[in-house]
C-alpha cells in the first residue's frame, strides 16, 4: 500500500505537509500547484511553494515531495520543468484537475480534460525536458462536464510518459461535492500500464477500504480526510497490519502538533495569514475530534498572535504522537 498526501491550494502547504508527515504514515507528498503562464519562473517562486527543495526534496521528517506544475503551453511547461528539475525535487507532477474558474478560463487544470491531445503534448514536452531518472506523474479528474473522456485522457498521459496517474474521482462540475465516483477508476486502470492512485472522499479507514475495493487501487491519495484526521494514514497502516484501532492519534497526542503548526505559521507566513490558517485547520478537525469544536469556538474570534499563542500553550497535551 502506498499513501500519498494531496496538493490542496491554500490548505495543504509546506507547513501542514511538515506537521502531517511528522505524525506519520505518509509515503510521498505533492506540492500545491505552481502556475506556469508564459514566462520562465525564478527560483524564488519554486522555493516559495516547495521550500523542501532546500532540504533534498524532502520534508524535515524525510518524506519526499513531488513538485506540481500547472499550465497548458507545452514549450513553457517544458522550460519551467527543466529549471525546476535542476533544483532537486523528488519528481514533477502535472495538474490536470484544478477546477478553479480562473485556471480553467486560461485553458489550464481540468479544462485540458476536454482535449486529450493537448494533455499528450504537455506531458510529452515535460517528459523530454527533464532527466530520464526524474519521475513525471499526473493528476486528473474524471472529466470536465462528464467522464466520457476519462480513459482517453489517462491514456494520453501514460502514452506520453507519465509514470503514475492520480485520479480524483469527480468531474470539474462536481467540484468537491460528495460522493466520489470510484467506480469509474477500474476502466482507467485497465486502459493504462502505469500505476493508478485513487483520490476523493476518503475521510475514514472505512472509506479507504471501500475505495480500494471499488477502484481496485492499492495506492490512495489523502486530502481533506487526513487534514481532518491527522492520524488517518497511521490508522490505515494499523488496519492493514491486522491491528485496527491500535495506532490512533487522539486529541492529547495532536495538541503538540497543533502548537508546532502555529509556531511554524508565525515564523514562515505573513501576519495577515496566521490566525486564519489555524482556524482553517481547527475547522476541519471538528469532523474528527469533539475537542476541536470547543477549541474552534474559543479561538475563532481571536486575531492577536500573542493571545492565540497563550491559548495554545495552555492546551493540555501528552507529548508528540
Amino acid at each position: 500500500m502506498s499513501l500519498l498526501l494531496a496538493p490542496m491550494e491554500g490548505l495543504l502547504d509546506f507547513v501542514l505537509r511538515d506537521v502531517l508527515t511528522r505524525i506519520g504514515g505518509v509515503d510521498r507528498c505533492v506540492s500545491e500547484f505552481i502556475r506556469v503562464t508564459g514566462t520562465l519562473l525564478p527560483d524564488r517562486v519554486f522555493l516559495r511553494h516547495v521550500p523542501e527543495l532546500q532540504t533534498g526534496g524532502r520534508t524535515l521528517s524525510g518524506v519526499p515531495v513531488r513538485a506540481q506544475l500547472l499550465g497548458s503551453d507545452p514549450a513553457c511547461m517544458a522550460d519551467n520543468a527543466a529549471h525546476l528539475a535542476s533544483l532537486g525535487p523528488e519528481g514533477i507532477d502535472l495538474n490536470f484537475g484544478c477546477p478553479a474558474k480562473t485556471v480553467n478560463r486560461h485553458g489550464g487544470g481540468a479544462a485540458l480534460l476536454q482535449e486529450p491531445e493537448r494533455i499528450a503534448a504537455v506531458v510529452t514536452a515535460v517528459r523530454r525536458a527533464v532527466p530520464a531518472h526524474l519521475p513525471v506523474s499526473a493528476k486528473m479528474r474524471l472529466g470536465y462536464h462528464d467522464a466520457r473522456l476519462a480513459v482517453a485522457c489517462a491514456q494520453a498521459m501514460a502514452d506520453s510518459g507519465a509514470c503514475e496517474i492520480v485520479v480524483h474521482a469527480r468531474t470539474k462540475l462536481d467540484g468537491y461535492r460528495p460522493p466520489a465516483y470510484w467506480e469509474h477508476i477500474p476502466a482507467i486502470r485497465e486502459a493504462v500500464a502505469v500505476p493508478v492512485v485513487a483520490n476523493g472522499e476518503i475521510w475514514t479507514v472505512e472509506d479507504a477500504l471501500r475505495c480500494r475495493a471499488v477502484s481496485g487501487c492499492t495506492a490512495l491519495m489523502l486530502g481533506r480526510g487526513i487534514v481532518a484526521d491527522p492520524g488517518l494514514a497511521r490508522a490505515l497502516r494499523a488496519q492493514d497490519a491486522g491491528l485496527p484501532g491500535q495506532d490512533v492519534v487522539d486529541w492529547p497526542m495532536l495538541v503538540p502538533h497543533l502548537q508546532d503548526f502555529w509556531r511554524q505559521v508565525c515564523e514562515r507566513l505573513e501576519p495577515n495569514q496566521r490566525a486564519g490558517r489555524l482556524k482553517q485547520w481547527l475547522n476541519l478537525l471538528r469532523r474528527r475530534y469533539p475537542e476541536a469544536e470547543q477549541a474552534y469556538q474559543q479561538v475563532r474570534t481571536l486575531t492577536d498572535q500573542h493571545a492565540i499563542s497563550l491559548w495554545l500553550d495552555a492546551l493540555p497535551g501528552q507529548g508528540s504522537a
